[in-house]
């Protein structure tokens, strides 16, 4: 048996727009520190979910159900749709990778806002798209009206819109989401990813969902992985056209969702009152963090998700929050940080209030 040639040069050619891709990189960790920095729910699931997962693994010789069709039947239930016009993935990046390759051609063009999910310029090329970002307005929130002009654009195949956005945290009202739907050409696939939604207060703002009976170049992408508390299993779902949903299945892998996941998502839904419960606390402490932090001399984008953002934050934010036993996430232009339980948010907030201005 030959023996590995751990300095050998790789001999087969990397595709040009895979080498150049940008990696994706997780929030740290450390271990006895706290983390706030990659948006999960500071407690696990319940012990009914857990359960529910528990007994599945007694099956996990046979493969899962190959389009998830119980957990299907179930968020079309709950959302008043047909079990068809709805698909389950590993987590809604996956989905996200399995919708723009249903539509995407060699140079296609993607248009989507900017600071916003790490994920999108990397599924873009990946799909051999070419990726139009557009920047954000001061406050956080998306430029509507570039996204609208830039998605009206020649040889364009999809608009992605993330509602809250990821990492800022603002929200698009639904008239805000109708507004771009009538106004973008109609051969435009127009995702919108709700993966934080769950968190929203906001009256204004609500699921696309309704819009698709009229609008089939929308689909909606959400995921198990923050309000359900799911992250670690893998599972998300899409709600769009049938034919779209039909599509996107075809291009995705098969018994990609394992018996496990499709067994704990089943039991979370179930728990409709407790997961709604979590999420009123989730956002209460974040409202109450923000306000904290204003009041100390931050300037806090509004938020409706289960993190906000300190713009312009740097290294003495994070190195502090690190010493204290904190892990948040930085970005070139501020800081993230999720929202965790409340004793660990005050310490979060005794360590930050002082470095306000720095």
């Amino acid at each position: 048996m030959n023996a590995p040639r751990d300095n050998a040069a790789l001999t087969v050619p990397i595709r040009c727009a895979v080498e150049d891709l940008p990696r994706y990189k997780p929030g740290k960790s450390a271990p006895g520190a706290v983390k706030m920095s990659s948006n999960e729910m500071p407690d696990g699931p319940s012990t009914k979910v857990v359960q529910a997962m528990t007994k599945a693994l007694e099956s996990v010789n046979r493969y899962p159900d190959l389009t998830a069709t119980p957990v299907r039947q179930a968020v079309a239930e709950r959302f008043d749709v047909a079990p068809e016009q709805v698909c389950v993935g590993t987590g809604s990046s996956a989905l996200l990778v399995a919708a723009l390759n249903v539509v995407c051609e060699p140079g296609t063009r993607v248009v989507y806002p900017w600071r916003s999910f790490e994920s999108y310029p990397i599924a873009i090329p990946s799909v051999h798209g070419v990726g139009v970002p557009i920047p954000l307005l001061a406050d956080g929130a998306h430029d509507l009206e570039a996204l609208v002009a830039s998605a009206n654009e020649d040889n364009v195949g999809a608009l992605i819109l993330c509602s809250p956005n990821n990492p800022t945290g603002p929200a698009l009202t639904f008239e805000q989401v109708h507004d771009v739907v009538e106004r973008v050409n109609p051969h435009v696939l127009i995702l919108v990813d709700e993966a934080y939604i769950d968190f929203v207060t906001d009256p204004c703002v609500s699921t696309a969902i309704p819009l698709i009976s009229e609008h089939s170049n929308v689909l909606v992408m959400r995921t198990f992985s923050k309000v359900h508390a799911l992250a670690g299993i893998r599972i998300g779902y899409a709600i769009g056209h049938e034919d779209l949903i039909g599509a996107i299945q075809a291009v995705s892998i098969p018994f990609g969702v394992s018996t496990v996941a499709q067994a704990g998502a089943l039991a979370s839904l179930a728990e409709a009152e407790e997961i709604h419960a979590q999420a009123k606390r989730i956002a209460a402490e974040r409202d109450r963090m923000i306000a904290e932090l204003r009041d100390a001399g931050f300037e806090v984008p509004d938020s409706q998700a289960n993190f906000f953002f300190l713009p312009g934050a740097g290294n003495e934010v994070v190195d502090a929050c690190a010493a204290a036993g904190l892990i948040v996430r930085p970005f070139a232009d501020g800081v993230r940080v999720s929202v965790a339980t409340p004793d660990m948010n005050d310490e979060f907030l005794k360590v930050t209030r002082p470095l306000a201005g720095c």
